[in-house]
Formats: structure tokens, sequence, C-alpha cells
């Protein structure tokens, strides 16, 4: 059955292609004209370009395709608090208009368990694999995620065969937890930041990048900063000279020095030194802004 046109969103409010494409995501796939197919909750959704902005197809109602693109948010106003930082600005002109998604939290908590040791696109043919092993099918072929108790109940081996390897007893174990109540997802939207990291952090296979990067993409809490190994990377390399600095130094250092959302400028130097070119290059040329400054 054919998607409905739900809404058309304007270019100019998000870089779609790199908001999908910078790791916040695994469960978008583009097809060779550009399509994107991918979903929102519980809902199929494909998104077109055309001339008049994004087409939206999906059934989900408009304020949620809005929640989830965040399109909401005022992106101008955050990125105008980030520090007068020419790496920063590099990393934000290299791609205008990448937003942060508002993700479904148990999705995005079990496909950031996957995510150790995997790169994106293995990691999003571990969420296709388990849609299509264990979702409910909500139309012909189209499978949603499924949910603690499935997989719970699905155990450990049967995980495995999605290509889990050993992150299929993290997960099955986080399944177990959360089905039993020990966690409750929903409830995690009312505590403050470092308590709601805490709560993830009781869960199997969850330290404290993967509680930030739930509390980021899930949660829209953007005081969370991931530190995985591209940003300690980019961390290490252009912030800290290369210098050795204990890893509580180096989280003080983001908590206060990008400003009031850090959890964005994480997103755009993380897809930055990932996609424009290899972190070894960094300090082989300085950035675009020190550039100019250094020829005037």
């Amino acid at each position: 059955m054919p998607l409905p046109l739900a809404c058309t969103v304007p270019r100019a409010a998000i870089n779609l292609d790199a908001t999908l494409l910078s790791g916040q995501s695994f469960c978008w796939e583009q097809d060779a004209a550009g399509t994107w197919h991918g979903w929102i909750g519980d809902f199929p959704c494909r998104v077109e370009s055309t001339a008049q902005g994004y087409a939206v197809h999906t059934r989900a109602s408009v304020p949620a395709i809005e929640s989830y693109f965040g399109l909401p948010f005022d992106l101008g106003h955050a990125l105008g608090t980030f520090p007068k930082d020419p790496w920063l600005a590099e990393a934000a002109a290299f791609a205008p208009g990448l937003r942060l998604l508002l993700q479904e939290p148990w999705e995005t908590l079990a496909s950031f368990i996957c995510s150790a040791v995997k790169r994106i696109p293995q990691i999003a043919q571990i969420n296709r694999a388990l849609r299509a092993e264990f979702g409910p099918e909500v139309s012909p072929g189209l499978h949603a995620f499924p949910s603690p108790a499935r997989l719970a109940e699905a155990g450990e081996t049967a995980l495995r065969r999605c290509g889990l390897g050993f992150r299929a007893r993290n997960l099955h174990v986080t399944a177990c937890q959360i089905a039993a109540g020990e966690v409750v997802l929903a409830a995690l939207h009312d505590l403050p930041t470092a308590e709601a990291r805490g709560e993830l952090m009781r869960l199997r296979g969850v330290g404290p990048k993967i509680a930030d990067c739930v509390l980021l993409f899930a949660y829209g809490r953007h005081d969370a900063f991931p530190i995985d190994v591209w940003v300690e990377r980019v961390l290490r390399q252009l912030y800290f000279k290369r210098r050795r600095v204990p890893a509580a130094r180096m989280r003080r250092f983001v908590e206060t020095y990008f400003g009031p959302h850090p959890g964005y400028a994480q997103q755009y130097l993380f897809h930055w030194v990932r996609t424009a070119r290899p972190p070894a290059a960094m300090e082989k040329r300085a950035p675009a802004a020190k550039r100019r400054k250094k020829a005037a």
C-alpha cells in the first residue's frame, strides 16, 4: 500500500543527507535515485527531494515528523552559542543545516548497544535483521523494531543469528531488564541528565558513551556529549595538542567549553572529522578560518 504524502519540509529547514548520514540513526537507506526510506517510530517513511522541498510520505502525524527531524528547535540560536573556534566553525560549515534527530528511546538504545566495534553500515544491517526476524509486520514486507519483551523472549542465541556477535548477550540482558521494569525508559524524560545517565548505565553493555548517545538522540538532551574514538581523537589532536589528558579532564572541558548545546557541537565535529578528511591529516593544514587570518 503506497504511503500518503504527509507534508513537505522546506529544503532550508534541514540538511537531510547530512542528518541521516551522521551516525545518529540506523534505520534509513538511500536508494539510487536519492530517495530516503526509513522509519519514524513504528511508521514506515519515504522522503523524496522535490523542487518544493522534502516530500515526506508516511502515516505518522505532521507533529511527529517535525519532532523526529528536530524541526521545532532553533538551530540558528544553537550555532550562535558555539565558541569562536575555527575548528568548530569549519565543522559547522561542512554540513550546514545538520540537525539532531529525536528518536524512539528503545530502538536508539538497542541500536547503540549493537554499535560496539561496528561501522555504521554494519549497525544498519543489524537493525534490518532484527526487524525482519523479530519485528511486527506493519505492512507487507515492512517490520517495525521489535519490543524489549520480544527480544527478551527470543534469547541470546537467536540474536546472534542477526550478526550481533558478542553484543547479543548485552542486548538480550538489557531487553530482559527493561521488560522486567528494572529501568523504565519513559521515566527518564523527567530526570535530570546526570540521573538519567546513571539509570541507563544500570543496563548491560551501557557505558557513558552509549548512555550519552541515547540521551542526545532519543531524549533531546543537548548537554550530553558522547565521546567515541572519533570524537576523542579530534579532541586530543585539536584541543589538547596531542597531550595526554585524563578522561575526567576531557569531560570537564566539553561540559564548559562548547556552551549550552555541546551535543550539537559534538555532532558537527563527529560528522566532519569522519567524513571530510582522516584525523591524521588534521594537523597537516590549518582550518579555513585560520588560513584566511594568516593570509590577511
